[in-house]
């Protein structure tokens, strides 16, 4: 593919190509609507008046290759948002931990409510999934729960907007930036080749600010990767399928290795006389060791059931000010943690889905109207 050369001129002729393709856009497939303040954060200025943007729209093309015009046009019309570039920001140093809180945002009343509805409308889907990968429907239930509340969020921000901002713009302050930039960037790349090759508008999608994208909030690169049509439709629609959506999620799970009927997590308590916390939390929460090392660092297995065979990891949620909660997680627990690198969320994800299990067996033995 040739390389073209970006002038000012190409920059204004794109410019007015802008608007031109909004407006075809719009009318070919109309998008939610968001609110004046959600409008505002996308009101900063278009990609196409940076060279450098322009410049690396020409390589993209090149490398993955894409038409290069396709390519300019797209990342041109993508506006900078500030408001993305602040919320990808961890919290400030020094701001306590607290599971109890966080828990209390995702295992409540309303997600419960909708996963019951969402597991029985979807059983036979869920039961179908289980079987094919081992990956229990509670877990499946618990993430589609925790990350969007079974399809009411999946987010208001484009997502080239998103992608491009964190690609283009990623906050130098950040203590991984450069690291992160190169993964948007990854990221955006893997966006541009999934719509062009499912022919989809790259204008039209929403996700998250960090451009997670359908009920599963699957970044592109795992859309690419490890969405699956589970509805046998021939095609992958993480936004309307619910089967797509949960065998996507089986399906990536497996990929990560999920043994199936190992169980998430033990039970644990200490013996203060050998207990080594720091030895034990050291590993974070990869499981590293057998219940005998654990033993010998003064983490000993609940009673009940057979010990296990494989690696453990000391899990700890703190919990502010008031003791902290831990757990042994197994490989499993780990593989979820996949998803989202951390404990806090392994454990909601997790809890969630064994609430809505025991709100679905309620139901169906008539514990709860419905």
């Amino acid at each position: 593919m040739k390389r073209k050369t970006t002038t000012i001129t190409t920059l204004l002729a794109l410019l007015l190509a802008c608007g031109a393709l909004q407006s075809s856009a719009a009318s070919k497939k109309p998008l939610k609507k968001i609110s004046a303040s959600q409008a505002a954060k996308a009101s900063g200025p278009l990609y196409a008046l940076r060279p450098d943007v322009m410049q690396q729209a020409e390589e993209i093309a090149q490398r993955r290759n894409l038409d290069a015009d396709w390519v300019r046009q797209t990342l041109g019309q993508a506006h900078y948002m500030p408001g993305i570039a602040t919320a990808i920001l961890p919290p400030p140093v020094g701001v306590p931990k607290n599971w109890a809180l966080y828990r209390s945002r995702f295992v409540e009343p309303l997600r419960i409510q909708a996963g019951t509805k969402f597991w029985l409308a979807n059983q036979a889907t869920l039961q179908r999934a289980e079987e094919q990968t081992g990956v229990p429907a509670s877990i499946i239930v618990g993430i589609i729960g925790v990350e969007t509340i079974y399809g009411q969020n999946t987010g208001n921000y484009r997502v080239i907007d998103a992608l491009s901002t964190l690609a283009f713009d990623f906050p130098a302050s950040h203590p991984k930036a450069e690291a992160r930039a190169a993964f948007f960037k990854s990221e955006l790349e893997e966006y541009l080749v999934l719509t062009a090759r499912t022919r989809t508008d790259p204008l039209a999608l929403r996700g998250s600010y960090a451009g997670a994208m359908g009920w599963p909030q699957f970044m592109p690169s795992s859309w690419a990767r490890y969405a699956i049509d589970f509805d046998g439709d021939g095609r992958v629609d993480l936004f309307n399928s619910q089967a797509d959506v949960i065998g996507s999620v089986a399906n990536y799970f497996q990929a990560f290795h999920w043994t199936r009927g190992m169980p998430t997590h033990y039970g644990v308590h200490f013996d203060a006389a050998t207990l080594d916390l720091p030895a034990l939390l050291a590993p974070d929460i990869k499981p590293t060791f057998t219940v005998a090392e654990l033993a010998a660092r003064g983490a000993l297995l609940d009673a009940g059931g057979t010990a296990p065979s494989e690696p453990l990891a000391l899990i700890e949620l703190q919990n502010g000010e008031q003791p902290a909660v831990y757990v042994l997680g197994t490989e499993n627990f780990y593989t979820i943690t996949r998803y989202n690198w951390s404990s806090y969320y392994a454990m909601a994800v997790i809890e969630l889905g064994h609430a809505v299990a025991e709100a679905v067996a309620a139901q169906q033995t008539g514990g709860l109207p419905k």
